[in-house]
């Protein structure tokens, strides 16, 4: 009798089919929607239309060309600070349009500050070569700017540069800006002034 009972449990587990294995959870849904949690999967064309971005910039911003009805100096300006807070929205995967608005300060002689406030409207077309992305953008805008007490002027502002990114996740990307400044003045009853500015900045960008 007990061989009787030995030979039907060996028969039983025999013919049983073999239980299925354990699914983890992390991939019990849609492998497109697992997330990336050390962004091994980077791809160069993760760029589509509709993706945003927002940087915050700071650094250095130095006096340059002085031309004009003036002579060809610095114009008694010396190295300043400058910052700014932008947005940007790609239309396709490449070209983007945004918006910027920024300051910035320096000193000038007789211990005076020169203060620009920049804003404007800025496109732009970024390429990429692995984790770097290259935007090349053009700024065309406005700015106040005072030098001196009762020195006051608004007017044209222009802003062309190219940066250097590294995408450091699916979220954040840092990277070095050089930005040339256009600032000219045609004060109706003065010297007409084309002002240039040579700009070195750190961003941080904030990818949605």
């Amino acid at each position: 009798m007990p061989r009787t009972w030995l030979l039907f449990f060996a028969l039983l587990l025999i013919l049983l089919p073999p239980l299925p294995a354990q699914e983890d959870p992390y991939y019990e849904n849609d492998p497109e929607d697992t997330p990336i949690d050390d962004w091994y999967d980077y791809d160069s064309s993760l760029y589509t239309a509709g993706d945003r971005t927002f940087v915050i910039t700071l650094g250095l911003v130095f006096p340059s060309y002085f031309g004009g009805e003036i002579d060809n100096n610095n114009h008694g300006i010396g190295l300043g600070g400058t910052g700014s807070l932008a947005f940007n929205y790609f239309l396709t995967s490449n070209v983007f349009l945004g918006g910027e608005l920024g300051g910035m300060f320096a000193s000038t002689r007789g211990r005076n500050m020169l203060y620009i406030i920049p804003f404007g409207v800025r496109i732009g077309y970024q390429f990429i070569i692995q984790r770097l992305e290259f935007p090349l953008s053009l700024l065309i805008g406005a700015a106040p700017q005072r030098k001196n007490v009762g020195e006051d002027y608004f007017g044209l502002f222009i802003k062309p540069g190219a940066s250097v990114f590294y995408r450091f996740s699916a979220d954040w990307s840092f990277g070095l800006n050089a930005n040339w400044w256009f600032v000219p003045q045609w004060p109706k009853d003065g010297h007409n002034v084309y002002g240039n500015f040579m700009e070195l900045t750190l961003s941080a960008r904030y990818h949605f």
